[in-house]
């Protein structure tokens, strides 16, 4: 399974949709609204919800459903990441609710080479979300400063900091072949 890309790996115009999906329980929302401190009635109270919103039942966070594109795109954008830079802009443009499922999909806009530094370059990307029924709910661009493969090399490779499997009963590091 493919980790991020090298700056390399970029081409300007590329789209990767993002698999799996996630589809959002009222568990998820809570836990995101409570450990964020988010206390707004309207993601935690459904009489209130119910009652007096014109949306007639909880929304989910807006803010959990950007973290998850977030982490849905960073195995084809940002796992082998130096840095998130920027988030340039955030749209959350339709209400997901308890039981929707969300997709991504991310566009590469832009990449540039470092100005100080020949290891490394910018990528900018746009990734949208969207609702099982293909309604877009969140869109934003963000700044990703990624590797170029001699960054990688230079480094250890592609998992560097891994270690070696011990064989628990010697304290030493399996044969490969036996």
């Amino acid at each position: 399974m493919q980790f991020g890309r090298t700056f390399e790996e970029f081409t300007v115009g590329d789209v990767y949709r993002h698999w799996p999906g996630k589809t959002v329980t009222e568990y998820d929302d809570h836990l995101f609204s409570l450990l964020t401190m988010n206390h707004h009635p309207l993601h935690l109270d459904s009489n209130y919800a119910e009652s007096t919103t014109d949306f007639g039942r909880n929304v989910v966070v807006g803010n959990y459903i950007y973290s998850l594109l977030l982490g849905m795109s960073v195995p084809d954008v940002s796992g082998k990441a130096i840095a998130n830079l920027e988030i340039e802009s955030l749209k959350h443009v339709a209400p997901t609710f308890h039981g929707d499922t969300v997709y991504g999909e991310t566009t590469v806009l832009d990449k540039v080479p470092s100005k100080s530094k020949s290891d490394r370059g910018i990528v900018s990307v746009e990734t949208k979300g969207y609702k099982q029924d293909g309604t877009l709910v969140c869109t934003f661009r963000r700044k990703v400063m990624v590797p170029t493969a001699a960054y990688i090399a230079e480094r250890g490779g592609e998992q560097p900091g891994r270690p070696e499997p011990r064989d628990a009963t010697r304290g030493r590091p399996h044969d490969k072949e036996q």
